[in-house]
């Protein structure tokens, strides 16, 4: 292989977690997406590479987990390399298939562009799906300009599903991109992005090689924790994993190093020869979960079962935080900590799918700061947030997560965001417009900014976006810091006796409209008992509001009776003197939102 000219990145839309962690990747190149190919387009690419499916069946190579086919998502980085002719030579392309844009200029891309902008990355413009008849190249290639500054001679126009214009991506990756300037007789420096796990060779970094060479034999270190490990298997993705005698500059892959635990691979990472030090990649930060939430078992017995299913799907994806619970009305179960509602979402499905676990989890909460008056405390566990209304906590700040937010969508929405968006704690509104909007067929885009608390976008509040804006919005963010708010714990009471796993926290502007709607969801999905039961929210010692639960007529009793010696198979819960189903548990936190 004579040369090894440049990293492809790509970015999909909903999981614009993972972005950040990819641009430290490559110092060269970044290939902007816009109305989206899926993985299709680096599949696509890979014509060479793989035998094509024959049976009609959308077979991507990139995208390997069940819940990203079925989503049409890209939950984490996959990593393929392959080899391009261009100019009689040939060229060896590192694909990084990872979480993009749809629908024209989106709120993620402008995020990736200024971050790619920032690092001095060459990006590469590309507008797919032009085969479709609602495509408008032009007007896509104008907001461009507008909004980035990209001359439309630049941009490329392609169909990944026909694959007209894949080549010429392709060819403009070798034409406008230098080759890597790694030395390969430097000391050795090895950017690990991403990690897996096997279960007979251990955990398994994939690592962009900057400098130096890594070989098998080789004794490798970590910057970060300073581990020493042995090489024992050095390749490639082509597209399964192909062993090579070694890694050099500019070349993406794989290594095996008898790392035993998913906890020591830190993505953003530097790894060097052993005994040979060097400056780590700047911008490493390790990861750090922004949402959390409570996993229980639906049969309390399943408990020991779920924990190891949990611990052996986070060997997969380190970025997860596990800490043990335990609920009065759930009993023993995990708090889990991750990166996202969409990192939520997928770790949940991927218990269910591959596990076959039947659980019930918490509402999302975000970590709040607690400041005392001689210390400061992380909070993520709504059922630990103090009472600030009670002077012995000695409380003196509460603040929140916040995050700037940025939605990109049609003028005609503009008030519908807007009045979302004040529904939700926003502050700092401004908008502006990407173009003028001057064709009959589409009207103007506005990009709409603002700062919002993490906590009112963790819930439905994306699910209320795409439909108030009957799904043209396009929603980003990233980390805010944290501010000083006036929020408050609350707790639902059945019988007088808190549901722990039912105690959320709001912000005091909002408690009245919060406890009403959830006594009434409450008053609606608990049986009625053999006697009246009060169903309360209270902050503090104050009840914020109540329904009454009226008690069974006698025949209802005689057919409670006979129901009881079936509660074996209904799986009852029991709050103080209340018989609360599981299912009505299920309901009650499946919904739960603000």
């Amino acid at each position: 292989m004579e040369e090894f000219p440049c990293e492809v990145i790509r970015y999909d839309d909903e999981a614009s977690v993972y972005v950040q962690k990819t641009f430290l990747l490559s110092r060269t190149l970044v290939v902007l997406l816009f109305d989206h190919g899926k993985s299709t387009l680096a599949d696509r690419s890979l014509t060479g590479t793989i035998q094509m499916k024959s049976t009609g069946i959308n077979q991507q190579v990139l995208d390997k987990l069940k819940v990203e086919r079925e989503r049409g998502i890209t939950g984490g980085p996959s990593i393929l390399s392959m080899i391009h002719m261009a100019h009689g030579k040939r060229h060896l392309l590192n694909l990084i298939d990872t979480p993009t844009a749809s629908q024209g200029v989106q709120a993620q891309s402008i995020s990736v562009f200024h971050i790619a902008k920032e690092r001095g990355l060459k990006i590469i413009p590309v507008l797919t799906k032009i085969d479709l008849p609602a495509s408008q190249p032009e007007r896509m290639a104008a907001q461009l300009q507008s909004t980035f500054g990209i001359d439309p001679s630049e941009i490329l126009h392609i169909s990944a599903k026909t694959g007209q214009g894949v080549e010429a991506v392709l060819k403009a990756i070798v034409d406008r991109i230098p080759p890597p300037s790694g030395n390969i007789h430097s000391p050795l420096k090895a950017f690990m992005f991403d990690s897996l796990y096997d279960r007979y060779r251990g955990v398994i970094s994939l690592v962009s090689i900057q400098d130096g060479i890594i070989q098998k034999g080789d004794r490798i270190a970590s910057c970060h924790t300073r581990k020493k490990y042995e090489i024992t298997e050095v390749g490639v993705m082509h597209p399964e994993e192909v062993p090579t005698s070694s890694l050099q500059p500019g070349q993406v892959g794989y290594i095996a190093c008898n790392m035993k635990e998913s906890s020591e691979a830190h993505i953003g990472d530097t790894l060097h020869r052993a005994g040979v030090l060097v400056d780590p990649m700047p911008g490493f930060q390790p990861s750090k979960a922004m949402v959390y939430a409570g996993v229980f078992p639906v049969d309390s017995n399943d408990f020991i079962k779920l924990e190891e299913s949990i611990k052996r799907l986070t060997l997969t994806d380190r970025s997860v935080t596990i800490q043990r619970e335990s609920s009065t009305a759930l009993g023993q179960g995990c708090r889990l900590g991750f990166l996202g509602t969409l990192h939520m979402d997928v770790f949940r499905q991927r218990l269910e799918d591959e596990y076959d676990a039947n659980i019930i989890i918490t509402a999302p909460t975000v970590p709040y700061k607690i400041i005392y008056k001689d210390k400061t405390v992380i909070i993520s566990n709504p059922t630990e947030f103090p009472d600030t209304s009670d002077t012995s906590s000695k409380v003196n700040q509460v603040q929140e997560p916040v995050v700037n937010a940025s939605i990109i969508v049609p003028e005609e929405y503009m008030g519908e965001m807007m009045n979302l968006c004040f529904a939700h704690r926003a502050e700092n509104l401004d908008h502006r417009y990407l173009d003028s909007g001057s064709t009959s067929e589409a009207s103007a885009r506005a990009i709409l900014t603002c700062t919002l608390p993490l906590s009112e976008i963790v819930t439905d509040f994306f699910d209320q976006l795409k439909s108030r804006s009957s799904g043209y919005a396009s929603f980003d963010y990233e980390d805010g810091g944290y501010k000083a708010s006036d929020l408050a714990k609350m707790v639902f009471l059945l019988n007088g006796k808190p549901v722990d796993a039912l105690a959320l926290v709001v912000h005091r502007s909002a408690q009245h409209e919060v406890g009403r709607k959830w006594v009434k969801k409450l008053h609606k999905v608990i049986p009625r008992q053999l006697f009246e039961v009060p169903i309360q929210a209270a902050i503090g010692k104050k009840i914020i509001a109540r329904e009454t639960l009226s008690a069974m007529r006698h025949y209802e009793r005689k057919m409670k009776h006979l129901e009881n010696q079936k509660e074996s198979k209904r799986k009852m819960k029991r709050i103080g003197s209340v018989d609360l189903p599981q299912d009505a548990f299920f309901d009650i936190l499946s919904t739960k939102s603000k």
